[in-house]
């Protein structure tokens, strides 16, 4: 519930009461001490969805836009009657007064923001460098995104254009900041020995996972949009959705930097690519939801206006998504790609090891060296087979040349096969004696 206070101006007193007692609010009229342009202040509780339509009453009855309006979050009302209203005005929906006043809440000053913006930055480089998911979680807590994310497309909806200049101006220009610090940290620890020489930031799984985006970072980025606009709207758990947000925005900012670093330009353009399609899916998802949920400007004239500002706003963040998802298309199909080969090269190797069923040979490994990036430039995949064999069989001689073609047959495209082979021992289990070794006891000797 929200209890609601309005100072009436002269001359409206008995308009502003029967506006309220036509929507059949219960309320309470003090009379007003304080500046002679107000005769009395009255009190009355509403659910949240009620505030805007039973506002919107008011400013026909005479409350002015220079009147004060307070509206107070409340614990409890105990009243027989509410049950009416909240049966009138279903919903959590806040009015758009409060969403705009969040907003405002939810932007820190640029000082703030930046600070924190730049030490998350730092933990979250620290936590890609040790391949520490811990890590990288804690510096989401930090990352501040979430308020210029939801205050840039409550500023669109509701028709403020500084708010949403702002908005969109703190993200742009804090993702820039995030790429920049995480490129001097990490051109700084290349000059240290915290760093082994010769390190290769694309073997460590938390960066490699920023540099192989597909449609499932987009789902993230989808999701946390959403989840950040109904956090806002109901106003429950905004700080931990922010994290969800951070997420989907700080970590790849922070692999495209290392990628300048450390000199990989395929890193910085993959996790720049992975920011970009983020931000943009963060703010669509947010400003579909805030106008489906019917949130209009706060002067009722610009609503026709500000409609078509969004929906061309909608349109154009939408084919820039759509442009850059072929890039994330692109990766999650030879992504694929690879890896079937990958698992259908190994399946087909185990079955004609199955198949021969020589005594005494087994198959060790096969390892498939085929990357994403190795399909597209057509480089030849390279399968590399470790085989145990006996001391006393003779390994064939051409056995990665008869491999190399029937996978070429099979797959229809290039292989380069690799064949080792191992001295294989099986231990039979029983002591030289001819006994049964006694459990629980480990046989040793020299």
């Amino acid at each position: 519930m929200r209890l609601v206070q309005v100072l009436i101006p002269e001359g409206n007193r008995s308009s502003v009461l029967d506006a309220l007692d036509e929507e059949g609010i219960d309320y309470a009229v003090f009379e007003e001490v304080g500046r002679g342009d107000f005769e009395a202040m009255v009190q009355f509780p509403v659910p949240p969805s009620g505030v805007e339509p039973v506002m919107e009453d008011l400013v026909e009855a005479g409350i002015r836009e220079h009147a004060y309006t307070i509206v107070l979050p409340t614990e409890t009302v105990v009243s027989e009657r509410l049950s009416a209203l909240v049966e009138r005005f279903p919903g959590l929906r806040i009015s758009r007064e409060e969403l705009y006043a969040r907003a405002q809440d939810l932007a820190p000053a640029n000082s703030t923001f930046f600070a924190f913006l730049i030490l998350s930055t730092v933990i979250a480089t620290t936590g890609l460098l040790l391949d520490s998911a811990a890590t990288i979680i804690g510096a989401m807590v930090v990352a501040p995104l979430m308020g210029p994310a939801i205050s840039a497309s409550v500023g669109a909806i509701l028709d403020d254009p500084k708010m949403a200049s702002r908005g969109v101006t703190l993200q742009v220009t804090g993702l820039l900041a995030a790429i920049l610090t995480a490129a001097v940290m990490g051109w700084l620890l290349k000059q240290t020995v915290l760093i082994p020489p010769g390190l290769d930031i694309r073997t460590i799984p938390q960066v490699a996972e920023r540099t192989s985006p597909n449609f499932l970072s987009l789902f993230l980025a989808l999701g946390s949009g959403i989840a950040g606009s109904l956090s806002i709207m109901r106003g429950s758990g905004s700080t931990l959705v922010g994290v969800a947000i951070a997420v989907a925005l700080v970590p790849p900012a922070a692999t495209s930097g290392l990628g300048i670093a450390f000199g990989l330009p395929g890193v910085a353009i993959a996790g720049a690519v992975l920011v970009v399609v983020n931000l943009l899916a963060i703010n669509v998802s947010a400003l579909v939801l805030f106008f489906l949920a019917g949130f209009k400007p706060l002067e009722a004239g610009r609503f026709e206006g500000v409609r078509a500002s969004v929906f061309s706003r909608i349109v154009v963040i939408g084919i820039a998504i759509a442009v850059l998802s072929i890039v994330l298309g692109a990766v999650t199909w030879t992504t694929f790609q690879t890896q079937d080969f990958e698992q259908r090269t190994q399946n087909e190797l185990q079955q004609r090891f199955d198949e021969a069923d020589i005594e005494g040979v087994d198959l060790v490994s096969v390892t498939v060296d085929y990357t994403p990036v190795d399909l597209v430039l057509g480089n030849e995949p390279r399968v590399s087979v470790l085989v145990g064999i006996p001391r006393d069989l003779e390994a064939p001689p051409d056995l990665a040349q008869r491999w190399d073609d029937d996978l070429t047959a099979e797959f229809g495209r290039d292989v380069v096969v690799r064949v080792g082979f191992i001295e294989a021992q099986i231990s039979d289990g029983r002591t030289p004696a001819g006994q049964p070794r006694p459990e629980g006891r480990l046989a040793t000797g020299v």
